[in-house]
């Protein structure tokens, strides 16, 4: 018999709160890391001090989740009769619990998701209040932010909820809302994209199938949603997304507030629009070739006249990964064997031959490999997704896999309220003068 997904979370809390408290009693003022003033200035760019139990990121093998690479998750994840790619919601029990589930207990998780899909009416008439103009990261964030007054941690914590119990209710809330993003998200994309032609969900079809079904677009969709959601789902705690939705939820916001404020970093430019500007430059090429596919001659010209621009070429290098990005090697191999004679994916093709040898020898990239959104925006586009705005809410729906899964977990092991000190300038400074003045004696 299938172990109900929140039975097992509640044995794994139990299992590792004594693990917590341990370092803390007892190793508490063990260094693990030092900081610079350029970490500091920097954004705190690679200082230590976040804690994931979710994913972490390795430089040479990519994202992982509980432990797992990449693909050994997607080959290990059950999948239903007929598809390609894993079911998201046994992704949810992976990053929950740290092992993998049963074809059983990834339905479960999947029925569980399907009871509680349905919106709320006011968030309809909300959505349908923005204007038409909105960007649909603007109305994904709003419609996410007035379900606050469905959250079950907050009614709980306004009665005297034991903190050890915090978890409790903030997985009732998580699961909630996830089971209705979809719904949200392809709300917005029919008021926005499709004159307000809304098609209703079906309660029995899976997560990332049920999203197809909701878009209008026929197999193999499903499967692009599915890999979509679980190759987004996380990124270790610093990124912004992440790191926004654990710094709200650590003052004890409820999950739909700190998913809200996620959903915001993930809009900024630097963070969730890189898949669009992979896609624009392409296009653009695409538009000086008059939609002819380029030679690899025209094709290293484009590169080296964009970089010679003062550009950079969009969705090659990352802040930690020094190989190929594994999301995009998924995503390559699922769109050479769906997709392979679309003009832009062979580009995309070529690039990956073409632009890390032209980066190796500009000297300029620690990484000159692909990364996820050098494939992402593509697909979407193949499958008649090709509004851009609307690429950043799919990563939202994947990123609000993980961040659920962090914040339960920063509740049942009871992590504080995040404070980190600052400095002045002048300060530094003092600090820097103070080291001078040590080295000339």
């Amino acid at each position: 018999m299938a172990r109900k997904l929140k039975d097992t979370l509640y044995e794994k809390i139990m299992e590792w709160r004594p693990r917590t408290e341990r370092l803390l009693k007892e190793y508490g003022d063990v260094v693990i890391d030092k900081v610079t003033i350029g970490q500091v200035i920097g954004g705190m760019r690679g200082i230590k001090s976040l804690v994931s139990d979710i994913s972490y990121l390795d430089p040479m093998e990519g994202i992982r989740y509980r432990g797992y690479t990449l693909p050994e998750v997607f080959e290990k994840l059950p999948k239903i009769k007929g598809a390609e790619m894993p079911l998201v919601e046994g992704l949810f029990f992976l990053l929950l619990t740290g092992e993998m589930p049963t074809e059983e207990e990834a339905l479960e998780v999947a029925d569980e998701f399907s009871k509680r899909r349905i919106l709320p009416r006011y968030v309809y008439e909300v959505i349908d209040g923005m204007p038409c103009c909105s960007h649909p990261m603007t109305i994904f964030s709003t419609a996410i932010l007035t379900m606050h007054r469905e959250s079950f941690f907050t009614k709980k914590y306004h009665t005297g909820l034991n903190k050890m119990d915090y978890w409790d209710s903030t997985y009732e809330d998580a699961v909630n809302l996830l089971a209705k993003l979809p719904e949200i998200a392809t709300y917005i994309y029919a008021k926005l994209y499709r004159d307000g032609k809304r098609i209703q969900s079906n309660p029995n079809l899976d997560f990332g199938a049920n999203f197809a079904h909701m878009m209008g677009i026929p197999r193999p969709y499903d499967d692009v949603a599915r890999m979509h959601f679980i190759i987004h789902a996380d990124h270790e705690a610093g990124n912004v997304s992440a790191h926004t939705g654990h710094l709200v939820a650590s003052s004890l916001s409820d999950v739909y507030l700190s998913i809200s404020a996620m959903v915001n970093g993930l809009a900024g430019p630097l963070h969730g629009l890189a898949n669009q500007e992979v896609l624009r430059w392409l296009q653009e090429l695409m538009d000086k070739m008059n939609g002819e596919v380029p030679t690899k001659d025209e094709l290293k010209q484009f590169v080296w006249d964009t970089l010679n621009s003062g550009q950079i070429i969009p969705g090659y290098g990352h802040a930690v990964l020094r190989k190929t990005d594994p999301r995009y090697t998924l995503q390559r191999e699922f769109s050479q064997a769906n997709m392979k004679d679309d003009p832009l994916f062979r580009i995309v093709d070529m690039l990956y031959e073409i632009v890390p040898p032209i980066l190796l020898e500009q000297g300029k990239a620690k990484n000159p490999w692909p990364n996820v959104d050098a494939q992402s925006g593509i697909i979407q586009w193949y499958y008649g997704v090709k509004e851009y705005d609307f690429y950043t809410v799919l990563f939202g729906i994947g990123r609000a896999i993980g961040i659920c899964a962090n914040i339960i977990w920063d509740r049942a092991l009871g992590y504080p309220l995040e404070r980190p000190k600052s400095l002045t300038t002048a300060m530094l400074e003092d600090l820097v003068e103070g080291k001078e003045i040590q080295a000339d004696d």
